[in-house]
């Protein structure tokens, strides 16, 4: 009997986010078809960075089709690089997360022109001239192969491959991936995507797993549960406190979701006088531009929405939207007590660096971390108690009070992914654990075997297995 050739055997290799969070980028490919699930940046450790800049780990050009799980820069991210390296084929999404990379892959785009702009200036970059990886104009362009799909509707993804987006409850739009091989034996691999968490404050809760051979799924908490009353009782004290002794409080933000999530716990608390009504300002206009397509999503009554989640959720008495560099620039100038949301969360880049440069040196203020902070990003530095930070060119003192609160995620904890994963209908041949570090993928993958008793995996950065 002849053995197959490696070229017939249908294969799954992880060119990103194993052994990391970041870099989601998974390469199905097949006799007849290669599709990449999410396409994302690689952020954090100067290593991991680096990838960014390497050749991508096969020709652009060969690769048929793009399945995107959602629009945070660490799923799709990269996209404007392939589509500018010769990538021409679709990019399915969901209607939302089509609607969220158009506000996010531009100003990502922008922003990198910028940083390299400011870094040229002012003469801090090892690389001169300092370059963007990818400009405004290059997201832009890949945009319009986006294609979108409805949610549990199946569709003819590449030669070979059927998928259907399944809802995730991460943040809006987001998708688990379910990716049937129907050439020949017929092969089901479910990409969890990040996972929402059961009891989002906007968002319905994740559908529940569809039966599959293999699935592939994140652990960013994989080895922690959240402890929301906590959290919340932190978040409400620290403000409390900072504003008592005339701080002004910091909070780096992801743009999408994290916003709206801080927005929501906000107005909980000044309309229960539990904080002072304070100044808040949004220094963000991509926060802004998804805080508007979450607000039109519940103004159209969206089905991916809680029942009951109204268009007051985010409202404050006193919240201010920051849109020009002129109007942040201002901010800085100002005297507490008062809040800033600005984005990135993880303050590895944008407007908030600023706002933490001016901040930082002074004790009455705060910076509050409302969600993950990868290794080797300032968000982990000040997690971690550093003294100094190095950000725009010069080392900043942090003098000012570091609080953290991780329940504000919406990736889910250990537990709620256990809960999630006990809901499918059989037990996987092989559970690959991804989007995790180290020691929160191996917990999660010895919480898999000890708990479901089922085969549980974590792979290596460019690892490929065969899925015959």
């Amino acid at each position: 009997m002849t053995k197959p050739s490696s070229s017939q055997i249908p294969t799954l290799s992880f060119f990103g986010a194993a052994g990391t969070v970041t870099g989601s980028r998974f390469m199905l490919t097949t006799p007849e078809s290669k599709t990449l699930v999410d396409c994302g940046l690689f952020q954090g450790l100067k290593e991991l960075r680096l990838r960014n800049w390497d050749r991508f780990p096969i020709e652009p050009s060969t690769i048929d089709t793009v399945l995107l799980s959602h629009a945070h820069l660490d799923h799709s991210g990269y996209i404007p690089g392939i589509c500018r390296d010769g990538f021409r084929g679709r990019i399915v999404a969901t209607e939302s997360t089509r609607a969220l990379c158009g506000i996010l892959l531009p100003d990502s785009g922008h922003l990198q022109e910028e940083e390299s702009d400011y870094a040229n200036r002012k003469g801090y970059s090892r690389h001169s001239p300092a370059e963007p990886l990818y400009t405004e104009d290059d997201a832009r362009r890949a945009l319009e192969q986006f294609t979108p799909v409805e949610y549990d509707s199946p569709f003819a993804a590449s030669p070979g491959i059927r998928a259907t987006f399944r809802y995730a409850g991460h943040i809006l739009g987001a998708s688990s991936v379910l990716v049937e091989l129907t050439a020949k034996r017929s092969r089901r691999v479910l990409f969890s995507g990040d996972l929402g968490r059961p009891h989002h404050p906007i968002l319905r809760p994740p559908a529940p797993l569809p039966e599959a051979d293999l699935i592939v799924v994140e652990s960013t908490y994989g080895d922690r549960r959240h402890d929301d009353a906590k959290s919340l009782e932190n978040f409400e004290n620290a403000i409390t406190r900072t504003a008592a002794r005339g701080g002004v409080i910091v909070i780096p933000s992801f743009a999408v979701d994290r916003t709206e999530v801080i927005l929501f716990h906000l107005h909980k608390l000044i309309s229960a006088r539990r904080i002072p009504d304070l100044p808040i300002f949004v220094d963000s206009p991509m926060a802004l531009a998804a805080l508007k397509l979450y607000k039109d999503r519940i103004a159209a009554r969206s089905d991916e929405m809680l029942p009951g989640i109204g268009l007051d959720a985010f409202e404050a008495p006193h919240l201010s939207e920051v849109r020009t560099v002129q109007e942040s620039m201002t901010l800085n100038s100002m005297a507490g007590p008062m809040l800033i949301i600005s984005a990135s969360g993880m303050a590895t880049g944008g407007r908030v660096l600023h706002h933490l440069a001016n901040r930082l040196p002074d004790e009455r203020n705060a910076v509050i971390l409302v969600g993950f902070q990868a290794d080797g990003t300032r968000g982990r530095a000040l997690l971690e108690g550093a003294t100094t930070i190095k950000m725009l060119g010069r080392y900043v003192a942090v003098r000012a009070e570091v609080v953290n609160v991780p329940a504000f995620s919406v990736h889910a904890d250990q537990s709620e992914i256990l809960g999630w994963l006990r809901t499918a209908r059989r037990a996987p041949e092989t559970c690959f654990v991804v989007h995790g570090e180290p020691a929160a993928a191996g917990a999660l993958c010895d919480a898999i075997r000890k708990q479901l008793g089922w085969n549980a995996v974590a792979p290596r950065h460019l690892e490929r297995v065969r899925l015959d």
